[in-house]
């Protein structure tokens, strides 16, 4: 009987364990979803779902409709900010002026927009690169997105699409001395 509570009571106790440490876990976590919603290719990159998921945001006359001119507009704005030396280029230095701003460009880094590979990125660059969200959802051309296209959009990236097997975070299913405990079978016993 003594051994049936020691081996319950270690099994609680490896339960436990592997809960508060997968609320500590350093792993990553699955993507979000790779297959793109959208129905052109069968892929979406995350720099395409930040823009979706930021679209929003560019809206700058709030009438629930965002166009080209307004992103053409917010894309001058944040270069003129984070141009600290004014000469139509933003350096890796300054880069970071522009993700202190918008956390878009963190993804859609420097790289992403550096078309000739200078290393640095001109106003040209980074003002009349193609905007994602508009490649994906403005399917008239209007260069238009309305509020229900941006919602759309959002709610079709926030969720894994990739087909992939999700984690199970049952112990019983864990290897090791976790999976050991929970089924009952505990190591040196």
């Amino acid at each position: 009987m003594s051994k049936r509570i020691y081996l319950l009571t270690a099994s609680a106790c490896a339960i436990s364990a592997a809960i508060a440490l997968g609320g500590c876990s350093t792993a990553s976590l699955p993507s979000v979803g790779s297959i793109n919603p959208f129905g052109s290719g069968n892929t979406i990159s995350e720099i395409d779902r930040a823009y979706l998921q930021a679209a929003g945001s560019w809206d700058q006359n709030h009438d629930s409709v965002v166009t080209c001119d307004e992103w053409k507009s917010y894309a001058e704005d944040l270069f003129n900010g984070a141009d600290a030396n004014h000469d139509d280029f933003l350096d890796a230095t300054e880069w970071q002026n522009l993700t202190n701003v918008d956390k878009m460009f963190v993804t859609a880094d420097l790289k992403y927009f550096d078309a000739n590979g200078d290393g640095k990125v001109s106003r040209q660059e980074f003002v009349d690169k193609p905007n994602p969200a508009f490649v994906l959802m403005d399917k008239s051309g209007t260069c238009k997105l309305d509020a229900n296209q941006i919602a759309s959009a959002r709610s079709k990236t926030e969720y894994d699409l990739s087909g992939t097997k999700p984690q199970n975070s049952d112990p019983r299913e864990q290897g090791g001395q976790v999976g050991q405990a929970a089924n009952g079978a505990l190591p040196g016993q």
